[in-house]
């Protein structure tokens, strides 16, 4: 989806947030979402957009934290943008998650924390700061991105089970605008 965008589209006059950061990485290590966005979309762009981050270097992540969720209660978001984790969280926003939480520190399930190796952390990080799902229903349109076999049995789960905690990704199947986007090999187990 970046290579698409840095292909075909400008990014000048964007506001771009980050739906979560890892904590506990140095702050150029290349796991990092940041880093992951400068090398895989920013620097292949034509134009600079303004681009937040969650501030997980902050001497009280916590305050960081609220003071993210409240710039983005600022002006809300558009577009959210997200992908579907194989335990079925979305962002940071492991199983257990409900609807109304917004943006917060997070502990990381071990699953999702060994992830970050698969994007060049130097480290598995335990811990980061997501933005809730509460942001994300308030978004006025939020694309899921699904892809690889490992992710249809929980893309399953999300469109066909039940909608609740346990998936945390179910509960933006009830946003009026939400669309996911899924390669063939995610989509082997869903019917329709």
């Amino acid at each position: 989806m970046y290579e698409e965008l840095a292909r075909t589209a400008t990014l000048d006059d964007l506001t771009l947030f980050l739906l979560d950061e890892f904590g506990g990485l140095p702050d150029d290590d290349p796991g990092r979402c940041i880093s992951m966005l400068r090398r895989d979309l920013l620097s292949n762009t034509e134009g600079r957009p303004t681009v937040h981050v969650p501030d997980v270097d902050a001497s009280d992540p916590e305050h960081a934290a609220d003071r993210y969720g409240d710039l983005i209660e600022d002006g809300g978001l558009h577009l959210a943008l997200v992908g579907l984790g194989k335990n079925g969280h979305v962002g940071m926003n492991e199983p257990g998650a409900t609807a109304d939480l917004s943006t917060r520190v997070v502990s990381l399930e071990p699953s999702t924390s060994a992830n970050a190796a698969r994007y060049g952390a130097s480290t598995s990080p335990t811990w980061g700061i997501t933005v809730g799902i509460s942001e994300l229903m308030e978004a006025d349109e939020v694309w899921v991105l699904v892809t690889g076999a490992h992710k249809s049995e929980i893309l399953q789960r999300t469109l066909e089970g039940p909608i609740g905690p346990a998936v945390p990704a179910s509960f933006l199947t009830t946003h009026p605008h939400c669309s996911f986007f899924v390669d063939e090999s995610a989509a082997v187990r869903h019917r329709d």
